[in-house]
């Protein structure tokens, strides 16, 4: 199979863009073969074995599943992170909150031995970014899949970064401790949401780390920011990713929480999805 009849075979379910820009991820990543090696058609040399797995591949990817899932792997901040099916694809939108975060905290993060905890870490993306631009701090990351953190685990070990795994229930912590900055992507679609949803979502990614009931969907945020209120220390900041349909109600939560410097930002497609408070 060539890349041409790769992108074709997919074009009627993903478009033709789309469709392309798979094939060229999967040459890419899997066989390394570059935009320039099709062209001068390196694509139709690949071995019997390889030709096989390249079918198998095609497979995978006629019945929706996420490019990332096929090839193991996602790029997130300039690395490349170690996914399955037990943990959730990083996004763009969570490249900004890693962003914003840097962009916001106070330089002396960097030159002391900072507390930094991710609650929902999932593949560890968030706190092996936050690992990395401060790498004096220590950094903890809980999720409640014990799966999720050995994917975390292993990330944490490719990065050659250190960041200490717990596995935490996010809306049952005992945990007393004291931290410059906790940072979430936790839960946050709504039940309803669902009918608007991609199946390649819907289909693959884990359901935990998606949903929340139509009746709570603050449920996560209320209870890290109550947890916040406790644990964090006194100008600590507190980051979330989140719904941009609830972009008001997670203000007056917060403000009712007495935190203060409350700002949402937009992301690159101008959803409210990031906020921010300092306790």
């Amino acid at each position: 199979m060539t890349y041409n009849e790769l992108w074709h075979l997919l074009a009627p379910l993903y478009g033709d863009g789309e469709a392309k820009a798979i094939a060229r991820m999967v040459y890419d990543v899997r066989f390394g073969l570059s935009l320039s090696d099709i062209y001068i058609g390196k694509d139709t040399q690949l071995s019997a074995n390889s030709q096989a797995e390249l079918r198998r591949f095609a497979e995978r990817l006629l019945q929706q599943e996420p490019v990332q899932y096929v090839l193991g792997q996602a790029d997130f901040c300039g690395r490349t992170f170690l996914v399955n099916k037990h943990v959730l694809i990083p996004r763009p939108e969570t490249e900004e909150l890693c962003q914003w975060v840097a962009s916001l905290t106070p330089s002396s993060l960097k030159g002391k031995e900072a507390k930094l905890l991710d609650i929902g870490t999932g593949s560890g993306c968030i706190a092996i970014t936050l690992a990395s631009m401060y790498p004096k701090a220590k950094v903890t990351a809980w999720d409640i899949s014990r799966e999720a953190l050995g994917v975390a685990h292993e990330n944490a070990r490719r990065q050659n970064v250190n960041v200490t795994l717990e596995q935490v229930d996010a809306l049952n912590i005992s945990h007393i401790s004291q931290w410059d900055l906790i940072i979430s992507n936790p839960p946050y679609i709504i039940n309803k949401e669902r009918a608007r949803m991609e199946a390649n979502v819907l289909d693959y990614e884990p359901h935990t780390a998606l949903f929340v009931p139509d009746s709570d969907p603050l449920l996560f945020y209320h209870a890290i920011a109550q947890y916040g209120r406790q644990a964090l220390k006194e100008d600590g900041w507190l980051f979330f990713e989140m719904n941009p349909l609830y972009n008001q109600e997670m203000t007056e939560m917060l403000s009712t929480m007495s935190y203060h410097d409350i700002e949402i930002k937009n992301d690159q497609f101008g959803k409210q999805r990031m906020i921010k408070a300092r306790r």
